[in-house]
């Protein structure tokens, strides 16, 4: 009987023992297990900030090249100053004349050039002329208007300037009207760099323009002020009307 009951308080000893050691590794496991949740946590969150930081990044490389598309189309839809390459004596007193509406230099970008030089008060006696207020059989507007040009522009004074017997047959001789006003208009749109030199004019003549900077002549007539845009054409106002040779 002593010999027994000492193999069960070994027995119980040895019971209890396992019991603690369990616990301690349950503990462990449960350690263990809530370390690697954390872990795994951890790392999916480094992930999706990850994922973020990448968006963010893809997003500011996007912005930019919305930029720059943007200013490469301001550039390319010609959103330039109009008054960049203005030339001519007589510019400063066009903008102090006309210094803001649709005859400005600013405004006459916006419209095509018939439009242009009908809102400009310095082209009242051409716009007359090309919109058969001279002629009612000469009307010009449309073809002004429908393609790109270079158009020398007398102004009111040079109009003024032919004699009454002149502009009575030109009232009445539609074909000579004609025939002068398209001698002022040159295919394409010429800045005053590329204006100097003989040209081909519409009406199928040439004519001459010589000099440079703030001293360019059309034959015998003088650049006001050249290098006015318009929404088609590039505009030279000029101080005489010019007469064709043929």
């Amino acid at each position: 009987m002593r010999i027994s009951k000492g193999i069960l308080a070994v027995s119980m000893a040895s019971a209890l023992a396992l019991s603690a050691c369990g616990g301690e590794g349950d503990d462990m496991a449960a350690e263990g297990g809530s370390s690697a949740e954390q872990s795994t946590e951890d790392t999916a969150s480094e992930d999706m900030e990850s994922e973020d930081m990448a968006s963010e990044d893809m997003e500011s490389e996007d912005d930019m090249a919305d930029d720059e598309m943007e200013t490469e189309e301001d550039m390319a839809g010609g959103e330039m100053d109009p008054a960049a390459n203005l030339v001519g004596p007589g510019c400063a007193d066009y903008a102090e004349q006309v210094p803001d509406g649709d005859g400005s230099v600013e405004g006459m970008a916006q419209d095509p050039v018939a439009v242009a030089a009908g809102n400009n008060p310095l082209l009242t006696q051409l716009t007359a002329a090309v919109s058969g207020g001279v002629n009612p059989d000469v009307d010009l507007v449309d073809t002004l208007n429908g393609d790109e040009f270079t158009v020398f522009a007398p102004v009111d004074e040079a109009f003024e300037a032919i004699d009454q017997e002149t502009m009575s047959t030109l009232q009445e001789d539609a074909d000579l009207l004609s025939s002068i006003l398209t001698y002022h208009v040159v295919p394409g749109q010429l800045t005053p760099d590329e204006v100097v030199s003989e040209q081909t004019t519409v009406q199928g003549e040439t004519l001459e323009v010589t000099g440079s900077g703030d001293e360019l002549m059309v034959n015998d007539a003088s650049v006001i002020c050249g290098g006015v845009q318009t929404a088609n054409a590039t505009v030279y106002l000029i101080d005489g009307v010019l007469m064709p040779q043929g």
